[in-house]
């Protein structure tokens, strides 16, 4: 449906609406690598209900629509106010606006591709706006065939149980020494917008004591919410393509991370090789440096016991720091996790599918994940199966190899 027809009503409603970590990303990658050039790529890791590539035309037109948006004065403003987004940035957003000759939808049978390319600092912003758009689209096609209201009527009630256990959790106690925070990390794998907004506002009303935020930079300011995030994959995964060794390229990004922010949004991510090379790159200078690790994938419990033992190895109090978990979780998951983990060291939960999308209906698993940079091309080595990305086998056979060797040489 053409955008201007006045019944279309975008998915995406202003530019805000993504992830804090997109934002935190670009400012660095802007300041010292404007030039690259990247390609992304999207990918359905699951089956649909439905060919998605029925989608094409719905997508193109959300598409269409988020090419004519531009940040608004009080947006910048709310932006400009973090201490951590420089003025030189937030110009460099007064002056932005996604270009459609970037990036391409179309279909290979019943699969639907998007390939965003260009110069990274102009597409990297994509990705969070695209699964959005193709979640919301798909779920109105599912609602719509099990009949009106359905879907969020049981996901009201799921909701409801959700704030029952957080207080009977509160209730049984014994009290830990970390309190339990959670996190909505849901914006690409949402049900609904106007869902993950009634999810947000009915969680900062009912359970204030344990919701601490949201990475939806638009909801955080429309909600008066703490906006969350950091780092993503992409951001390590670039290092692999910009001239460092490739043995070398976590500590890079780590390296280019604290020059950045100095000392603001210290929690690094630890899986894009997996978390053996992770800690093998992380000394003590970073470890001081940084204020916690996030887990993204392989067991939890095993990955918080590394980093707790890695700590303790270099000699620093693991009460100062935080370690925050985002893996597939739900709540019960998460207390279990708090349970283990809250006596001895600071944690953090960020949900994503199971807040904003827990209405009965199986669930999309979809990414978009940057695949070249420069020529080159990048990956990630998950601790969990499946969760591997690399278009590359040779390349993916050669970065396995490589940080192998690296983790024997340390161990």
């Amino acid at each position: 449906m053409p955008t201007t027809s006045p019944l279309f009503q975008p998915v995406i409603r202003s530019l805000p609406e993504t992830d804090l970590h997109k934002f935190t990303m670009q400012q660095p990658m802007l300041h010292s690598m404007p030039t690259n050039q990247a390609e992304y790529h999207f990918v359905c890791r699951n089956i649909p209900a439905f060919a998605l590539a029925e989608l094409q035309a719905a997508v193109n037109a959300e598409l269409d629509a988020l090419c004519e948006l531009r940040f608004t004065e009080a947006e910048l403003a709310y932006l400009g106010a973090m201490r951590f987004l420089s003025s030189d940035y937030i110009d460099f957003l007064r002056l932005f606006q996604f270009q459609r000759r970037f990036i391409t939808v179309y279909t290979h049978g019943e699969s639907l591709s998007v390939v965003a390319k260009g110069p990274q600092v102009h597409i990297m912003g994509f990705e969070i706006y695209v699964l959005a758009i193709i979640n919301e689209l798909y779920f109105r096609r599912l609602a719509l065939a099990q009949g009106e209201g359905a879907a969020l009527a049981e996901a009201r009630v799921r909701l409801q149980a959700k704030i029952a256990l957080l207080r009977n959790y509160e209730r049984a106690g014994p009290e830990r020494v970390n309190p339990f925070e959670f996190f909505d990390f849901g914006v690409r794998r949402r049900f609904s917008g106007a869902w993950q907004e009634e999810v947000d506002a009915t969680l900062a009303r009912e359970v204030p004591q344990f919701f601490k935020g949201t990475s939806n930079v638009y909801l955080a300011r429309k909600l008066g919410l703490t906006p969350i995030g950091t780092m993503a994959h992409e951001y390590l995964q670039t290092f692999q393509a910009v001239g460092v060794q490739l043995k070398g390229f976590q500590k890079a990004a780590l390296e280019s991370w604290v020059q950045e922010y100095r000392g603001d949004l210290g929690v690094a991510l630890t899986d894009v090789v997996g978390m053996d090379a992770f800690l093998a790159d992380f000394d003590l200078y970073f470890a001081k440096l940084f204020d916690g690790l996030r887990h993204d994938s392989g067991d939890p419990v095993v990955w918080g016991e590394k980093a707790l033992a890695h700590y303790a190895k270099l000699k620093l109090d693991a009460h100062a720091k935080r370690l925050v978990f985002s893996d597939g979780l739900d709540l019960p998951t998460a207390l279990s996790l708090h349970r283990h983990f809250a006596d001895r060291v600071q944690t953090g939960f960020g949900i994503g599918t199971n807040l904003t999308n827990d209405t009965g209906l199986a669930p999309l698993n979809i990414v978009m994940k940057l695949v070249s940079c420069n020529g080159q091309p990048t990956a990630k080595l998950s601790d969990s199966p499946g969760k591997t990305l690399c278009d590359d086998e040779t390349f993916l056979a050669y970065l396995r190899q490589v940080f192998a060797k690296k983790t024997e040489f340390t161990a």
